[in-house]
C-alpha cells in the first residue's frame, strides 16, 4: 500500500492510498491485481466500499465468459470491478455522474494508474441516473452486461437508478444488471419499482462465488449484510 501526500489549492493536504486489490483462482494459476487510488476524506466515490468488493469478486468468478463482452459499470466511483473486467478482456464504459466532474477525473488517473488510457484502452463517460440525455444514449448501444456496486445506497435513488436500468435493458434486450446492495434499513424496498419499470429481480448464491476462489464472501462484507442481485426485463 503505497501513501502519497497531496497539496490542493486551499492549501490543505489530503492523503492518497494507493490500494493493490488481487484476485486468484483457488489453484493460484490465474492472479490478476488491480492498482486503486483512495483519497482519505474525500467524497464517498474516493473510497473502495465493501460492495465493490463482492462485485468484483463475482467479476473473477464470470472471468472465462466475460472476455470480448461490452460492459457499463455505472456509479463507478474507484471503479473496481470494471477495471477488473477489462483486464479479464472485456470492452468497459466506466461510468459516474456527469455532474462530478472531479469523479470523472478520478476515476481517469485510477485507469492510468493500471495502464489503460481512457479513451482508448477503457472508456469513461459521464451518466446521471434519472436523466434521459445524450450521455446515456451515447452508450446505451450493443451492452452486453450492465454492473454497478452499491448503487441503491439509500431509497431516495432507487427510482433514479432503476428507471436508467430498464431505459438500458430496453435498449439492450440481451443484457442483464447485477448490482451489489447493502441492507443499510428493512424498511426499504423497490417492489413497487420494479413493477413500475417492468423489471425482476433475483439473488445470486455468494457462497458458489466464494468457492470458485477458496475465499470467504463474508469476509469481504465486514460486518454488513450485503446482496448480490440480477436485475432484468420482463418479457
Amino acid at each position: 500500500m503505497k501513501i502519497i501526500m497531496n497539496q490542493n489549492n486551499h492549501d490543505s493536504k489530503t492523503t492518497e492510498i494507493v490500494k493493490k486489490f488481487n484476485f486468484m483462482s483457488k489453484d493460484g494459476s490465474e492472479n490478476y491485481e488491480v492498482n486503486i487510488i483512495e483519497i482519505l476524506g474525500g467524497v464517498y466515490s474516493y473510497y473502495t466500499w465493501p460492495c465493490a468488493k463482492i462485485l468484483a469478486q463475482f467479476i473473477f468468478y464470470m472471468r472465462r465468459c466475460i472476455k470480448n463482452m461490452n460492459i457499463l459499470e455505472i456509479g463507478a466511483g474507484t471503479s473496481l470491478p470494471g477495471i477488473l473486467a477489462k483486464k479479464l478482456g472485456a470492452n468497459v464504459i466506466l461510468s459516474d455522474s456527469a455532474l462530478l466532474n472531479k469523479s470523472l477525473n478520478h476515476i481517469k488517473r485510477i485507469c492510468a494508474c493500471n495502464n489503460l488510457k481512457p479513451g482508448v484502452d477503457i472508456q469513461v463517460k459521464g451518466l446521471t441516473w434519472g436523466m434521459i440525455g445524450n450521455g446515456l444514449f451515447d452508450m446505451s448501444n450493443d451492452l452486453d452486461l450492465i454492473i454497478g456496486s452499491d448503487c441503491l445506497y439509500d431509497n431516495f435513488v432507487f427510482e433514479d437508478v432503476l428507471s436508467t436500468i430498464s431505459f438500458l435493458l430496453d435498449q439492450n434486450p440481451k443484457s442483464t444488471f447485477i448490482c451489489s446492495y447493502q441492507l443499510r434499513s428493512s424498511d426499504w424496498t423497490f417492489e413497487n419499482l420494479l413493477r413500475k419499470w417492468n423489471l425482476k429481480c433475483r439473488n445470486i448464491d455468494l457462497e458458489e462465488v466464494g468457492k470458485d476462489a477458496g475465499i470467504d464472501m463474508k469476509d469481504l462484507m465486514e460486518g454488513h449484510v450485503i446482496y448480490l442481485l440480477e436485475f432484468y426485463r420482463l418479457s
